[in-house]
């Protein structure tokens, strides 16, 4: 296990995590499924492979109501039976949206048309807004070495 090379960079500039947070806040006020948001924050934070993020969001998508089934499995979504249509979809708008630079069209319109059949503009803009804030926590936690559990 590495250690910490420094405190998480937000907590260092407490306005900058003031922020974060009220950003945070205001995606949980426009009423996507908490369940929806914790699944995506998890499965992004996996693949960013942040642990303090991945265990953090294992606890939130708990508290949101998903079974253990689909915490144990959000890694591989597609093929297990636990994940209903609107998560699938945000699911698949997580991944394309974390993995940017992977394919020169970065969400296809398949990705995002399934989406926009789950999800009206204001919570696609909540859905957004919650991948893009967990891969900010996770490129500053991951390069800093923040460790799971510590919170």
């Amino acid at each position: 296990m590495s250690t910490e090379r420094m405190p998480n960079p937000a907590v260092l500039v407490p306005e900058a995590m003031e922020a974060l947070m009220a950003v945070n806040r205001a995606v949980a006020g426009v009423g996507v499924d908490g369940k929806v948001l914790a699944l995506s924050h998890l499965r992004a934070s996996q693949i960013n492979g942040c642990a303090p993020c991945v265990a953090g969001g294992v606890h939130q998508a708990r508290q949101a109501g998903a079974s253990a089934d689909q915490v144990h499995t959000v890694a591989a979504w597609r093929e297990t039976p636990w994940f209903s249509d609107e998560e699938r979809a945000a699911l698949a708008l997580t991944e394309a949206v974390t993995r940017l630079a992977d394919r020169s069209d970065p969400v296809p319109d398949q990705v995002w048309d399934v989406a926009a059949t789950y999800f009206d503009q204001k919570e696609l803009a909540a859905l957004l807004l919650t991948i893009a804030m967990t891969n900010a926590f996770n490129r500053l936690n991951a390069p800093t070495r923040q460790q799971a559990g510590t919170w």
